[in-house]
């Protein structure tokens, strides 16, 4: 880089122009310089620099001109789609304001890991993003921008964006999902409701109901290709995408029905997914295209769905156990229920009559449970399931997430559910989140059932208890391995270590001198068949299967070729990657002071022929009890 002299002018770090030569910019027309200084290598830094040379320079830099928008497109791609072609904007207003949303955001974000390091569930912490009053798509691109990032940088940085990407993406889908729900039943399709209960438990998941209704138009395609072989006068042909019509002639329906069949279940190889019932992707709209499995409901919504694009007016089932379809063969389309075909889309679209159905669930019915059921209701069924599948969970992150998704989405489509709203406060109370939304369900409960009292007085007290102790917080456990009692601790976090007995890959996020479980625990795992049973150190370590596990010291030993460790939580507690181990984040580093020197040491000693990068520390230990703990 040549060195300034008196007089000249510096863009950036790379650029240095002379006075002369800025005069002899300055005569050159404004589009040849809006072209010029459109150039790749300039950047923002570069224009305000440029802009403060002259009036001329200014003036072509104005922040409606071309300069601007340059600079804003280069740095913003993703927020393209929010701008309209032929309207004029304010470039240099939405630069700067870009620019300061994402600075802030990126203080939020960093601030949250010394604030919730020993949270198990992020909770009110998402509020004061909310209260930025940012738009919306700003601070969304900003997060997006963090996590596609460096991959094997920045990790605790990426797992705060991550969470709160989540957060964000959730609130807005609820907001759609109020509105969906505000229409006319009539209104309301059960495509596009199923659609919403997939993205609200997917936000990071591209699921829109744009590509979900691409994909059904294929195979409504292909029913009509089909149908075209069988009768090529079928009045379903003649039909438009996109146009609403009933068939009125049973004849033209049983075709359609046939040929949904034929398609679906032999062309398409769909079927219910017998083996893997509780596997909640079943309830997903887009993974039941993709994986063409899903259970009862899914594959009935899908069913009726592509039914009535062809011209034939299904109706939901809300039967115990085993969602339905009806099928009306009365054109007068009475009450009774020997008037319908019941279809079991879960079953390759078999058809039975009334009292056949009762064989799937092997006891009787009510005539009542024939019904049609409103598109809400059908949502709240769909919803229960996943909410149950939560309630079955193994008390893991992952569960509680599923439950926490589902009571929101329940409790939005029916909001003054005593059962749901008790389960939502006790649920939060035991992860220790959102107090103060608690004791607002706990007051709503009481004023929809007084006789709850005793249930929300025992939790009103405790809630409150919860708010006084986090106004109080206790200091961390610090752990040096220099203490005596820690002498034979070997290992240190940030390790990548392999199990001998299980073959599994880990990372040490934290460690105890001895065995701190439970007699309980210790019994169930056999801890006491170890050649040192209890009596030695033990390592909570992240597992490559998503899993967190409390190991024995004599069943790891440190991995032959380290690799990064894809579990969830390693953003929690390390901030970077480097080629051989872990760096610990600044919360683990203050618990485990000492660790990250013995790190380095014994990666230098084992691996000194891979190059480490000797990045320096940087995060805490997670009490261990807040997982799944497994193989000693």
């Amino acid at each position: 880089m040549a060195t300034p002299c008196t007089g000249d002018r510096v863009l950036g770090t790379n650029t240095v122009i002379s006075d002369s030569f800025a005069k002899q910019l300055t005569d050159l027309p404004a589009e040849l310089l809006e072209h010029i200084l459109c150039f790749p290598v300039l950047n923002h830094i570069d224009i305000c620099n440029v802009s403060c040379t002259c009036k001329r320079l200014h003036d072509v830099c104005h922040g409606r001109g071309k300069v601007w928008a340059h600079q804003y497109k280069l740095r913003w791609p993703r927020l393209q789609r929010f701008y309209r072609q032929n309207e004029s904007y304010d470039w240099l207003k939405e630069y700067k304001s870009r620019h300061m949303v994402g600075q802030q955001i990126r203080r939020t974000v960093e601030s949250i890991s010394k604030r919730f390091f020993t949270e198990v569930v992020l909770g009110d912490s998402f509020a004061e993003i909310e209260s930025l009053g940012a738009p919306e798509h700003f601070c969304e691109d900003e997060l997006l921008g963090i996590l596609n990032s460096d991959q094997r940088k920045s990790l605790t940085l990426k797992y705060y964006a991550k969470k709160i990407l989540y957060f964000l993406r959730q609130q807005n889908i609820l907001r759609n999902l109020k509105v969906f729900l505000e229409r006319l039943p009539e209104q309301q399709s059960a495509l596009e409701g199923a659609v919403l209960v997939d993205q609200y438990c997917n936000p990071l998941t591209d699921v829109t109901l744009e590509s979900i209704s691409a994909q059904i138009e294929e195979i409504t395609d292909k029913v009509k290709k089909h149908l075209r072989v069988k009768n090529a006068t079928h009045p379903c042909l003649r039909a438009s995408q996109g146009d609403c019509f009933v068939l009125e002639d049973l004849e033209f329906q049983r075709q359609v029905i046939c040929a949904l069949n034929v398609v679906l279940y032999d062309q398409l190889q769909y079927k219910g997914n017998e083996r893997d019932y509780y596997n909640p992707l079943n309830s997903y709209i887009h993974q039941v295209l993709l994986r063409r499995t899903g259970i009862p409901i899914s594959l009935s919504v899908l069913y009726m769905t592509l039914a009535r694009k062809l011209g034939v007016p299904l109706e939901p089932v809300n039967f115990p156990n085993h969602f339905l379809l009806r099928w009306c063969q009365n054109q007068s389309r009475s009450g009774d229920i020997y008037d319908y075909v019941y279809i079991d889309a879960f079953g390759n679209g078999k058809q039975l009559a009334a009292k056949e159905c009762e064989y799937l669930i092997r006891h009787q019915v009510t005539a009542d449970y024939y019904s049609a059921i409103s598109t809400s209701e059908l949502l709240l069924r769909m919803v229960g399931n996943l909410l149950n599948i939560g309630k079955r969970g193994e008390g893991n992150e992952k569960s509680y997430q599923l439950l926490r998704d589902s009571l929101d989405l329940y409790l939005t489509i029916n909001p003054d559910n005593v059962q749901y709203l008790l389960l939502q406060a006790r649920l939060y109370f035991h992860l220790g989140i959102w107090p103060e939304k608690v004791l607002d369900i706990l007051q709503h409960i009481q004023a929809l059932d007084p006789s709850q009292h005793g249930a929300v007085g025992y939790l009103v007290q405790h809630t409150l208890e919860h708010i006084q102790h986090k106004r109080h917080p206790e200091e961390p456990e610090v752990k040096r391995r220099s203490a005596p009692e820690h002498r034979d601790v070997q290992y240190s976090v940030g390790l990548v270590m392999k199990h001998k007995r299980s073959g599994y890959n880990c990372v040490i996020y934290g460690w105890d001198p001895k065995c701190t479980m439970s007699q309980e625990w210790i019994n169930t795992m056999r801890v006491h068949q170890l050649s040192k049973g209890a009596d030695q150190p033990f390592y909570n370590v992240l597992v490559q299967d998503g899993t967190c596990r409390y190991a024995a010291q004599e069943n790891l030993e440190p991995h032959s070729a380290p690799l990064e460790i894809a579990h969830p939580e390693v953003g929690r507690y390390f901030s970077e990657f480097s080629d051989t181990h872990y760096i610990a984040n600044e919360e683990l580093q203050a618990r485990y002071p000492e660790d990250m020197c013995k790190t380095h040491r014994t990666v230098e000693e084992l691996y000194h022929g891979l190059t480490p990068n000797s990045g320096q520390p940087s995060e805490p230990t997670a009490n261990f009890q807040d997982h799944d703990l497994l193989d000693p």
